[in-house]
Parts: structure tokens; sequence; C-alpha cells
């Protein structure tokens, strides 16, 4: 049997050569003997392949003695909202995020809504299911759950609804999940949706929603400038990530929204621990102690923010990859509580995105993440450390290697998950610097790379 769908942090593979029905149903089984979960929750995306998927899925559960409760067509999201909200055992997300449309995956969860990944279940799961399995001697029950109410009520706790004012919203879901959430929210909320590639489609018919590919953000940055629009959304398949674009149709980096809802959450609650990860750092760190804060840095990856947010009790987390971590949604990733956030303060705060966004790349210009591939990724790594290392302020192993000057920094790692090298750069106030310094380091790292 081939289980080369199981990765770091989830499984992703091809239907149905890599991930079927019958394997499904063996993980339901496996996932059951290995976490001792009685009650788990199921849910699944809009790929053509989930229904059948998760209902495979459902049978191990049930076959090996776990009650499950099917919330249906949904995003990961409300996989960890439902687990947490009603107490489960686990849950379990049928999803392949970002993946090409033939693709399909799962997301699994603990009580709490704790990941489960390689180094806690997720290996002993994948190797339950190569051996043979008997029938529990009660069988789980099924039932299906309604939880979108809940979950929008619970969404809408996040702003102010007294602060909010009329404004337009582009929102692209990309044929994904993300346009039933919005026509949920829209009854709440007095913004005007302008709704780009809105239904949900498995045939994909726009592209797969990856916002982060360039070629994938035209539809939502014309509709920004055709509408005069006062932002723009877009999310990936499940809506875990979600992309912001202001009201002149700009791609933002996710840098710089960390920043911004790390600086939006303190002035809610007065103080508190934010997390963010190792690449760019300084807009964060200034943002986050003028606004009273404490910010921690962590390994890049969700399971590794999410235990630290938990670790250090943080009111909220973030990646420039565009994940966002909440506390009061059990320390887990959002893609809908962002930009409610951001919609938020441009209410109460009367300026545009734009303004909002460029005061802070000016005070601190970065690159942006570069991926590069290298041959020898560890030897590339040393031997720029041992370049740069010399003279620096700082050199930190957080996560790959992060070096830093007095007015310049960067930070250098292994992906966690494709074979390549991943660069960020970051200056103080000084464009020309950060742009010499990015272009310096790609430099070095082809010379390395063709020495071999």
């Amino acid at each position: 049997m081939d289980l080369s769908c199981f990765k770091a942090y989830d499984l992703r593979g091809r239907v149905p050569d890599q991930l079927n029905p019958t394997l499904a149903e063996k993980i339901g089984r496996a996932y059951v003997e290995v976490t001792g979960a009685k009650k788990v929750i199921v849910g699944y995306d809009i790929r053509l392949s989930s229904p059948e998927i998760a209902e495979a899925l459902s049978s191990g559960l049930m076959a090996a003695g776990a009650d499950v409760f099917d919330i249906g067509l949904c995003g990961t999201e409300q996989v960890y909202f439902a687990t947490s909200h009603y107490k489960m055992d686990g849950g379990i997300m049928v999803t392949a995020s970002h993946n090409p449309k033939d693709h399909n995956g799962m997301k699994m969860v603990g009580p709490e809504s704790r990941p489960i990944s390689s180094d806690n279940g997720l290996n002993e799961i994948r190797d339950r299911v190569l051996e043979p399995f008997a029938d529990a001697p009660q069988q789980g029950q099924y039932e299906p759950l309604e939880v979108m109410s809940a979950y929008v009520d619970h969404l809408l706790g996040y702003v102010d609804a007294a602060s909010l004012k009329p404004m337009t919203i582009v929102c692209n879901a990309g044929n994904g999940g993300a346009g039933l959430v919005i026509d949920e929210l829209e009854q709440h909320l007095p913004f005007e949706f302008i709704k780009v590639h809105h239904q949900p489609d498995g045939h994909f018919p726009n592209g797969v929603p990856n916002p982060i590919l360039p070629e994938n953000r035209a539809a939502t940055a014309d509709a920004v400038i055709e509408q005069g629009a006062a932002m723009g959304v877009a999310w990936d398949g499940d809506y875990d990530r979600c992309f912001f674009f202001d009201e002149n149709g700009r791609f933002i980096e996710g840098y710089y929204i960390v920043g911004l809802l790390a600086d939006q959450f303190l002035r809610k609650t007065g103080g508190g621990k934010v997390i963010h990860d190792p690449r760019l750092t300084w807009n964060t760190l200034d943002l986050v102690k003028a606004a009273g804060g404490e910010a921690i840095e962590s390994k890049t990856g969700h399971a590794f923010i999410k235990q630290r947010m938990r670790d250090e009790d943080a009111v909220y987390g973030g990646e420039m990859s565009a994940h966002h971590y909440f506390r009061d949604f059990a320390y887990c990733d959002s893609g809908m509580i962002p930009w409610l956030l951001v919609a938020e303060r441009l209410c109460q705060s009367g300026q545009t995105l734009s303004s909002l966004i460029d005061a802070r790349i000016e005070a601190y210009p970065a690159s942006g993440e570069i991926n590069r591939t290298i041959a020898d990724p560890p030897k590339v790594i040393a031997a720029i450390e041992a370049k740069y290392g010399v003279g620096a302020k700082s050199v930190s192993h957080v996560d790959g290697v992060s070096i830093e000057f007095d007015d310049w920094r960067f930070n250098l790692r292994m992906s966690n998950t494709e074979p390549v090298v991943r660069l960020n750069v970051e200056s103080r106030a000084n464009i020309p610097l950060m742009e010499e310094k990015t272009q310096e380091l790609l430099a070095e790292m082809d010379r390395l790379n063709e020495e071999g």
C-alpha cells in the first residue's frame, strides 16, 4: 500500500493512487486505535473526491467504535472550531488546501483541536494502517451536526459591531468554500461584498485557489479597482489562509498584515503576548512593543506556533505565509477572523489600507520570500552563515539561520514541505540597502550552488 500521502503535518496525495476511499477507511480505524477518540468531527472541502473520501473515513471511524459528527462541506477552521467548541475528542478535515485538483488529503486534530503531526501520532497512524483490523464490539454512531450558526456567532465576537460602517469589500473565494461563510456573515455586517469566483466548484474553473501565486491575484485586484472597494480579500480552497489587497488593488505582503493584526488585537486586550516567525521580524517587534505587548519568536510551522501560543498563553500568533492564530479560536488558524479585524480597523481609524501599510513598508522594507532550488541546502546555508556571521550583531538558529546587523537582517531556511531554500531580507527605512543585500545574497547562493 502506498503511504506517501503521509507528510510531516498532514496527509496529501493524488486521488486515487496515493489516497482513495479504501485507504481513507483504514485511516479512520487507525486514528481511533492510536488516539482512543470516542467522538470525532468530520468535515470536507469542495474537491470532487472529498465527499466519498469523507464517507469512507467516517465508516472506518465508526467501525473502530467512534461516534462521527459530520459537519459536511466546510473550511478547515470549522473542524477546529467544532472540535473545541463541542469538546470532541478529535477532528479530521478532508482537504488538500491549494494542491492540484486531482489531489486530496486530511488535517487531523486531537482534543482542544491540538494538531496531530508526525511527532505526536501521525506516524503511528501511518504505521497502524498496514496491520489488520477487527471491528469494535460496539459500532460508532453517525450524526450530522450543524455548526455554521455557532461558528458565525463566534467570528462576530472578534469585532465591535457598533464601530463598523458601510464599505465595499471584494471577496474572492477562488471557487473554494469561503463564499458560503461570507454569505452567512453578510446578513450581520454593514459591508457590501463584491463576490468574485464565489460559487464552490471542485472543478476549479478559474484555477486552484492559491492567491500566493502572482498569476492568481489579478481577478481580485481588478475588481477592487473597478468597484472602488476599500479592500480585497482572497482565500485558498479550505480558507485557513487569507490574503489582502489595498484599495489600489496592490497585493500586501503577509508580513505587514501580521503587524497590523498584532496591533489591532493588542489594542483590544490592552497587552499580552504575540507569537511570530523568525523570517521577518522588525516591523512586528516595533508594533507589538508600541501597543504594550510582548513579542515572542517561534519556529515556522503551524504545529510549532500553536504549541508556543499555548505555552505562553499568547493572544495572537502570525506567520508571513498568511496563517493567523487566535487564542480564543482554540489557538488555531482562521482565514475569516483576520479580514474582520482589518475591516474593523479601517472603520475605526478612517484611514485607507494603503496608508496603514505604506508607513510600515517605509519603516521596514522587506524582500518578500524568495525561493531557490539548491542541490545541497545545508552546505549552502552553512557557507552563508560562515561568511555573514562574522561581524554580525546577532546570529540565531530558531529556524534556519537569522543574521542581524544594525540596519539590515536576513533569514535563510530550508522549507519544511518543498526541496527549496527560502530567503527573506529586511532593512530599517532603507529600500536600496534591502534590495542590494537581497541581490548580493542570491548571487552568493547561486555561486555556492554551482560550485556544488
